[in-house]
C-alpha cells in the first residue's frame, strides 16, 4: 500500500487497470492512425500524409520526378513521425502496378518487383504524383475537409481527403492492428463508379443490383474468380472467402510433348516462391511426368512454361499444381475499415453509401466556398462597374486625396463604396479605365451571377447536388477507367488429382520385418542381390511380396494397433539394406512392439468394406474400413485396432473383407493352438467400434489361445504347422457349421504324449495353392509346396516336413512370394 503524502498527487491503481487503460489508448491509436484505412477516402494516415506532403510540394503528374529521399525527409519531418523506412515502404506500394488497381505514385527506378524483390534505396528511385492521384486531392484548397496541426504545432494536415472516386474498394487494402485486420481486394475503378452512380438514383439497391455492376474484384495480376455465392456472402457481411486460380493453358511443342503456360497468377502470390515450389516438386519425384518449370517474364508480361514430359498427363499435373502450389489459392474478404471514428466491417452497400456521403460533404463545403468567392469577386466587380460609371468624380476624389489610405476613405465617405470595393478601385490600373474593360467588367458579372445562382442551386436542391456528383464520377470514369482484368466465374471447379501424376505406376519388392523396419526396392535390385534382405539375424520378414506404386499398406503391430502408409511413401532402399524403422516417423510405436501382420489394398478411397479381426484370447469383431481411413497425421500417430483384456493379449486374425464378400453367405473358422476348430456364420460377429475387445469368438480352454483363422465362402485350403514340424493340409468342409463361443472340434487327432500344437495356420483357396515358405526361431527358412502333400481328414496329423533338432521350431507361414516377384 502506498500513502499519500500529498493529497491527489498518489493514485492506487492496480496493474490491470493500469495496464488496461494504457493499451487501450495504445490500441485506438494503432487502430486509428495507423493500420486501418478511412471508409471515406480509402487511405491510412501515412499514405494520406504522403499524396498531401508531395501535392503540397509540387510534386504532381504534371511536374518532374524528385529523388523519394527528398519526399520522404518531406514527409517525416512535417507530417509523419516515424522511421523513414516505414513512409518508403508504403510510397513504394503505392506506386506496384501489381498490388493496386489503380496506382498513386509514379516511381522511376527497382520499385520491387512480384517476385518479393525489394525496392532500391530511397536515393535511387524518384517519384511523382500520378495523374489519379490529383482526383484525390482536387478541391483541397477549398476547405473541403477539416484540417488539424500536425505532431509538432508548425503545419496543419488533412484529417481525410476529397477523393474523388471509391479508391477503398479500387485500390483494396491491407492490414494489421490489436484486434482487428482488414483484407479488402482491389476492383475496377469504371464497375465501382457505374454501382455508386446507380446507388445514388436508387437508394434502396440491394447486393445483387449493386453487383449488376461490380462484378467482383479485379485484381491488378488478372487471373479467375470462382464462387459467386461466396462473392454475394462477401459483399453482403464484409466477410468471405473466394477461390483465386491462376490463367493457364495447355500447349503442344515439338517431340509430342506438351506445355502449360501460365499467363496470370492470383494476387499478392510470389512468382518466384510460386515457381521455386514447383520446381521443388518435379526435383523431389512428387508429379510423374514433369520435366522442366522455366520463367519466362519479361518486359511483355508474365509467364511461367511448365513442360511436360511425352507420357505426362497435362491436364492431371496441372490439377496437382492447382492443389499444392500457389497456382490456386483462397482469398480471404475481411472488409474492415474507419467508419464515424471506429473500426468496421462493411458490406459493398456500407463502403458505397459512406462514399456518396462523404462527396455530398465535399461539394457541398466546396460550393460554399465557391459561392463565397463568386460572391465576394461580385461584390468587387459590382463596385468596379459603378466607379467606371462616375469616374471623373472618383478620379477627382483620388487626386484630392494624400495618400492611399485617404483616398479609400473618401471613396467609401463620398459614393457609400464598402473597404473592399474602394481598396480594388485604388488598386485599379490606368488601362483598365478603356469601354473594353467595362464590358468585360459587365460580362464576368452576369457569369459570376449565373454561378451564385448555380451554387444557391446546389446547396437548395439535393438533386442538383447529385448530378453534378454524377458528372465527376462520369468524367473521371471516363478519363482513367480500363478494362477488367479478373475474369469470374460462377462455380468453384473440384480439384481432381489423378493419382498416376502424383505417383510413377511402378512395380517394386516391398518388406517389412517383424521389428519393423520397413522398404521398397526395385526388382533389378532384388533380383541382383540374391537372399540377403539386409536383416538382422534376429529379424525375419512378415511381408515379402510385388507390389505396385499405387497400392496402399496397412501395417498391424503385437499390440492391436495400425500404421498406414501409401506405398509411394515407403522409403526406398537397395535390397541389401535394412530399410527404415518404423519408430523414426511413428512417435508413440512402443519399445517392444513388432509387426504381426500386413494388408495391401488398392484403391481405398472407394473401398467401404470392413476388417474380421479376434485376438488371442478369444474374442472378435468386425470394424468398418471407415475407422481405420487414414487421418492427416497418419505419419505420426497409431491407429488403434482392437483393446486386449490381458497383458499377453494380441491379433490372432485379421482379414479385411470388400464390400461384396458381405453380402455373399459367409463363414468364419477359427483355429486354438490346441488343435480346436470352430465355424459358423460371420453375420454371428458385430461390427464394433476399434477400442472394443468384440464379443466371445471360442470358448477356449485356460490353457489354450486362438492362433488364426478367416472367413470363407466357399470350399477352401487349411494350412496347418505345428510345434513339431508336422504340415497338414485339409479343407474347410472338414469343420462342420455350428455357432460362436462354442469350444470347436478337433482339427488334429489329441495324442497321449507330446500332442501337436498349432504354430500358425494360413487360408487359400484349393485351386490356387502357392508353395509356402516356413520360417523356424532359428531364422532358418523351410519351403513346402502344397501340391506334393494330399487333403488330410479332421483326425489326422499330417507329416513331418521340418527337423525341429536341427532348423528349429517353426514360428510363422507366409506365400512364399520370393519365387513370383519376378514372374
Amino acid at each position: 500500500m502506498l500513502e499519500n503524502k500529498q493529497e491527489g498527487t498518489i493514485q492506487e491503481l492496480s496493474l490491470e487497470a493500469v495496464m488496461g487503460d494504457r493499451f487501450g489508448r495504445y490500441s485506438k491509436y494503432i487502430i486509428q492512425e495507423r493500420a486501418l484505412p478511412d471508409i471515406r477516402d480509402g487511405l491510412k494516415p501515412v499514405q494520406r500524409r504522403i499524396l498531401y506532403a508531395m501535392s503540397k510540394d509540387g510534386n504532381t503528374y504534371d511536374k518532374q520526378f524528385r529523388k523519394s529521399a527528398k519526399s520522404v525527409g518531406n514527409i517525416m519531418g512535417n507530417f509523419h513521425p516515424h522511421g523513414d523506412s516505414s513512409i518508403y515502404e508504403a510510397m513504394v506500394r503505392l506506386s506496384q502496378d501489381w498490388k493496386l488497381r489503380a496506382p498513386l505514385i509514379e516511381m522511376h527506378g527497382n520499385n520491387g518487383s512480384i517476385d518479393n524483390d525489394p525496392a532500391a534505396a530511397m536515393r535511387y528511385t524518384e517519384a511523382r504524383l500520378s495523374k489519379l492521384s490529383g482526383e484525390m486531392l482536387r478541391d483541397l484548397e477549398k476547405e473541403t475537409v477539416e484540417m488539424v496541426l500536425n505532431f509538432d504545432d508548425t503545419e496543419y494536415e488533412p484529417t481525410v481527403l476529397p477523393g474523388h472516386f471509391p479508391n477503398l474498394l479500387v485500390n483494396g487494402a491491407t492490414g494489421i492492428s490489436a484486434g482487428y485486420a482488414t483484407e479488402i481486394p482491389p476492383h475496377n475503378l469504371g464497375e465501382v463508379i457505374d454501382a455508386t452512380v446507380y446507388l445514388l438514383s436508387h437508394p434502396d439497391a440491394d447486393i445483387d443490383q449493386l453487383m449488376e455492376f461490380v462484378k467482383g474484384p479485379d485484381f491488378p495480376t488478372g487471373a479467375i474468380i470462382q464462387g459467386a455465392s461466396e462473392l454475394k456472402r462477401a459483399y453482403e457481411t464484409g466477410k468471405g472467402k473466394i477461390v483465386v486460380r491462376a490463367k493457364t493453358q495447355i500447349e503442344s511443342i515439338k517431340g509430342g510433348k506438351q506445355l502449360i503456360r501460365v499467363s496470370e497468377i492470383p494476387y499478392e502470390v510470389n512468382k518466384a516462391a510460386l515457381v521455386h515450389k514447383m520446381d521443388e516438386l518435379r526435383l523431389n519425384k512428387e508429379v510423374a511426368g514433369l520435366t522442366e518449370v522455366r520463367d519466362e517474364s519479361d518486359r511483355d508480361g508474365l509467364t511461367i512454361a511448365i513442360e511436360i514430359a511425352k507420357d505426362g498427363n497435362a491436364e492431371g499435373i496441372l490439377q496437382y499444381l492447382f492443389k499444392k502450389t500457389d497456382l490456386q489459392i483462397t482469398y480471404n474478404f475481411n472488409m474492415v475499415a474507419i467508419h464515424k471514428e471506429r473500426p468496421v466491417l462493411f458490406s459493398l452497400k456500407t463502403a458505397l453509401t459512406a462514399f456518396i456521403e462523404h462527396q455530398r460533404e465535399i461539394i457541398m463545403k466546396r460550393t460554399v466556398f465557391d459561392l463565397r468567392k463568386a460572391q465576394e469577386r461580385m461584390h468587387i466587380v459590382d463596385g468596379l462597374i459603378r466607379a467606371l460609371s462616375i469616374l471623373d468624380q472618383v478620379i477627382k476624389t483620388i487626386r484630392a486625396a494624400n495618400d492611399r489610405k485617404g483616398a479609400k476613405q473618401g471613396l467609401i465617405d463620398q459614393y457609400q463604396f464598402t473597404e473592399e470595393q474602394a481598396e480594388a478601385i485604388v488598386t485599379l490600373q490606368l488601362y483598365r479605365l478603356s469601354n473594353t474593360d467595362v464590358t468585360q467588367l459587365q460580362a464576368e458579372a452576369k457569369n459570376l451571377s449565373d454561378l451564385v445562382e448555380k451554387y444557391q442551386l446546389i446547396l437548395s436542391e439535393p438533386k442538383e447536388l447529385n448530378k453534378v456528383l454524377k458528372r465527376e464520377l462520369s468524367a473521371i470514369k471516363k478519363e482513367y477507367s480500363t478494362p477488367r482484368l479478373t475474369e469470374i466465374q460462377a462455380e468453384v471447379q473440384e480439384i481432381k488429382i489423378d493419382k498416376t501424376v502424383t505417383i510413377a505406376d511402378e512395380d517394386v519388392v516391398m518388406l517389412i520385418s517383424k521389428s519393423g523396419y520397413v522398404k521398397r526396392s526395385s526388382l533389378r535390385s532384388f533380383s541382383a542381390s540374391g537372399n540377403d534382405n539386409g536383416l538382422r539375424d534376429d529379424d525375419e520378414p512378415v511381408y515379402l511380396e510385388k507390389v505396385n506404386t499405387l497400392q496402399h499398406v496397412f501395417i498391424f503391430t503385437n499390440y492391436g494397433n495400425v500404421i498406414y502408409r501409401p506405398i509411394n511413401e515407403i522409403p526406398e532402399f537397395k535390397w541389401k539394406d535394412a530399410g527404415e524403422h518404423l519408430s523414426q516417423t511413428v512417435s508413440d510405436l512402443r519399445n517392444d512392439e513388432t509387426i504381426s501382420q500386413v494388408v495391401v489394398l488398392d484403391d481405398i478411397d472407394k473401398l467401404n468394406g470392413q476388417w474380421l479381426v479376434a485376438s488371442n484370447e478369444g474374442y472378435i469383431k468386425r470394424v468398418d474400413f471407415a475407422t481405420l481411413t487414414p487421418r492427416s497425421n497418419y505419419k505420426k500417430r497409431l491407429i488403434p485396432l482392437i483393446k486386449f483384456k490381458t497383458a499377453t493379449g494380441k491379433v490372432a486374425l485379421l482379414q479385411f473383407i470388400e464390400p461384396k464378400a458381405q453380402l455373399d453367405p459367409a463363414d468364419v473358422i477359427l483355429i486354438t493352438q490346441k488343435a480346436q476348430g470352430l465355424r459358423y456364420s460371420l453375420d454371428e460377429v458385430p461390427v464394433q467400434g476399434n477400442r472394443t475387445a468384440g464379443v466371445k469368438a471360442i470358448n477356449l480352454n485356460s490353457d489354450d489361445q486362438l492362433i488364426g483363422g478367416g472367413f470363407v465362402q466357399t470350399n477352401m485350403a487349411i494350412h496347418l504347422i505345428s510345434n513339431r514340424g508336422a504340415y497338414k493340409l485339409m479343407k474347410t468342409d472338414e469343420i462342420p457349421v455350428t455357432s460362436r463361443a462354442k469350444k470347436g472340434v478337433a482339427v488334429m487327432r489329441e495324442l497321449k504324449k507330446d500332442s501337436h500344437q498349432i504354430v500358425t495356420m494360413i487360408l487359400t483357396p484349393i485351386k490356387e495353392m502357392p508353395q509356402l515358405s516356413i520360417t523356424t526361431n532359428q531364422n532358418q527358412i523351410v519351403l513346402i509346396n502344397p501340391s506334393e502333400h494330399s487333403f488330410g481328414q479332421r483326425q489326422s496329423n499330417g507329416s513331418f516336413v521340418i527337423e525341429i533338432s536341427k532348423v528349429g521350431i517353426p514360428t510363422n507361414m507366409n506365400i512364399n512370394s520370393s519365387e513370383l516377384i519376378l514372374n
